[in-house]
């Protein structure tokens, strides 16, 4: 393993680890799934209607359908002759030989010898109903074949609607990854206030919300001691999950033992560290089957620097989607930088002007709970004026 100096000279800069991220990963193999569960997953492939629709033509109005100029003879049959009419409501079949629909409120019907007559009232028009009037013909809204959702959207509940009106009961989707949370620290404790000398566990209770925001869905959670051969035997156990997310074991100390289970694991490291505070260890590997482990950094802001940097855009790229976007704000006021890494500051909106959190520590959550995202300051610092990137956040 290399030395912790030899680590700080050959770490990414910030956007490259990022984007490396991202390109580690591939889309999963689609899956079939039925309607429901396709909400909120993207599309593997086009979805193409597999019926007209509507599919038959269906009338716009409550009323009769009729055949011939009228006045018109009322009968039940599913044929209409020219002078026939049938009463009708909206959405019901327009049988065949219609000339259109005569709405509910411009028909009147009497008795003529012994049958009913329907005849146009006074509010109709003189030549109403016109040839296909009031009624909705098949494959109005969509034709059998058309592309109806194009492949990489992401369904919302209109979407499901199209797709059952066009036929499908199942739906291909890109899965969402799944991850296994890997929790390691003797220091750390679930419940309660600590006592001196332990720490209590933030990593728990929020990750995998935390990783249901950015796409994945957690499939298991473990809190494991500080022993090599528990680590070890842990992450080659973990087989039903494409992404291991760890926290803490990432330094270098006697108890930090994520880098040597990687190597007896046979695992390539693919980013080990980056170049940024906080979070500057965190790491990502790739075991031989495929899956991959992002390594955080115990301290809480720390880690989530590392989720944003490393996890958030491998998972992107597992689930299909596009490389996440920056935005960026005006700086107010110069935003001093740090020689060889990019520092990543907690900030919020006041006013509109960016303020940047006091809370900014490797250890402090505060100044990320009360953000508007994360100011991206680059070696060279920020200017006042000058435009600086951020990241936001997915709640």
């Amino acid at each position: 393993m290399a030395s912790g100096h030899r680590l700080r000279l050959t770490r990414p800069d910030w956007h490259s680890a990022r984007h490396e991220a991202f390109l580690a990963g591939t889309p999963l193999p689609a899956v079939e799934v039925p309607l429901g569960a396709a909400i909120g997953a993207t599309a593997a492939s086009d979805i193409v209607a597999r019926c007209d629709v509507p599919h038959y033509a269906s009338s716009a109005m409550d009323g009769w359908t009729v055949a011939g100029s009228g006045p018109w003879r009322l009968v039940s049959a599913e044929r209409l002759s020219n002078g026939e009419a049938r009463a009708i409501v909206t959405g019901g079949l327009v049988p065949d030989g219609a000339l259109g629909i005569l709405r509910s409120e411009h028909g009147t019907v009497t008795e003529v010898d012994g049958g009913a007559v329907l005849d146009r009232s006074a509010a109709a028009r003189s030549d109403e109903p016109g040839d296909r009037e009031h009624v909705r013909p098949a494959g109005e809204e969509v034709a059998r074949g058309e592309t109806v959702i194009r492949a990489g959207t992401v369904m919302n509940p209109a979407h499901i609607a199209v797709a059952a009106v066009c036929g499908h009961d199942e739906l291909p989707v890109l899965p969402k990854p799944r991850l296994a949370l890997v929790l390691t620290g003797d220091e750390v404790v679930d419940r309660g206030i600590p006592t001196p000398g332990h720490v209590r566990d933030s990593f728990g209770p929020q990750l995998p919300a935390f990783v249901a925001m950015l796409g994945g869905q957690v499939v298991s959670s473990r809190r494991l001691p500080d022993d090599l051969a528990v680590l070890i035997a842990e992450i080659d156990e973990l087989s039903d999950a494409e992404v291991i997310i760890t926290t803490g074991g990432t330094g270098t100390s006697t108890v930090d033992h994520l880098r040597t289970a990687l190597d007896r694991l046979g695992a390539r490291l693919v980013i080990d560290g980056v170049a940024m505070r906080p979070g500057g260890p965190s790491l990502l590997a790739e075991l031989p089957d495929g899956r991959f482990l992002v390594g955080l950094p115990g301290n809480p802001l720390a880690a989530m620097m590392g989720m944003f940097t490393l996890a958030r855009p491998l998972i992107a790229a597992l689930a299909g989607a596009s490389e996440p976007s920056l935005g960026s704000v005006t700086a107010q006021r110069e935003l001093a930088g740090r020689a060889g890494v990019s520092t990543l500051l907690p900030y919020h909106l006041q006013n509109g002007a960016v303020q940047q959190s006091v809370w900014f520590g490797s250890g402090m959550l505060r100044g990320l709970a009360e953000a508007d995202g994360v100011l991206i300051v680059p070696p060279s610092g920020v200017q006042p004026g000058e435009t600086v990137q951020t990241i936001p956040l997915p709640w």
